[in-house]
């Protein structure tokens, strides 16, 4: 199966999963768990919540991780801070980058936006260098859109 096949189904199966469920870390749980079964060469995929400016911990997959990460810190925090999605081909060569797992050397991270606020990041670990392209950053990008919509639907965040 190519990549954009991959995500469509991929996108289809969040869909599934989270059309009729309000919870946010639930769906947190399950997108992580969906995704980290399917990409491969992935160490670590999860999410980080946006409390009170400084990034925590959330529903991830893989080994122990960082709990708390400050905006503007790392590749997680440089996202937020950024409002932008940070697709980084090594990470030992971005400046700042907090490693949790030594064997990781790339990374995708996407914000998750409700309105003009972010909430969350959805964070990638590879073990592969260069591993994320831009077919992986669309199709990720368009599942979190799935998640930002599915929690204005819902009226989770007021």
């Amino acid at each position: 199966m190519n990549k954009n096949d991959l995500y469509q189904e991929l996108y289809q199966q969040v869909d599934a999963l989270i059309s009729d469920e309000p919870d946010i870390i639930a769906n947190m749980a399950n997108i992580s768990a969906l995704l980290f079964e399917h990409l491969s060469q992935v160490n670590w995929l999860g999410f980080y919540r946006l409390i009170d400016n400084e990034l925590v911990l959330g529903p991830f997959q893989g080994k122990v991780a960082c709990i708390r990460i400050p905006v503007g810190t790392g590749v997680c925090g440089t996202a937020v801070s950024q409002s932008t999605t940070q697709r980084i081909a090594d990470v030992h060569s971005f400046d700042g980058h907090i490693a949790c797992d030594a064997s990781s050397n790339s990374e995708i991270v996407i914000p998750v936006k409700v309105g003009d606020n972010i909430i969350a990041v959805l964070d990638i670990d590879s073990t592969a260098y260069d591993h994320f392209d831009e077919i992986d950053q669309q199709g990720l990008e368009a599942i979190i859109n799935l998640f930002e919509n599915m929690i204005i639907k819902h009226g989770v965040l007021n």
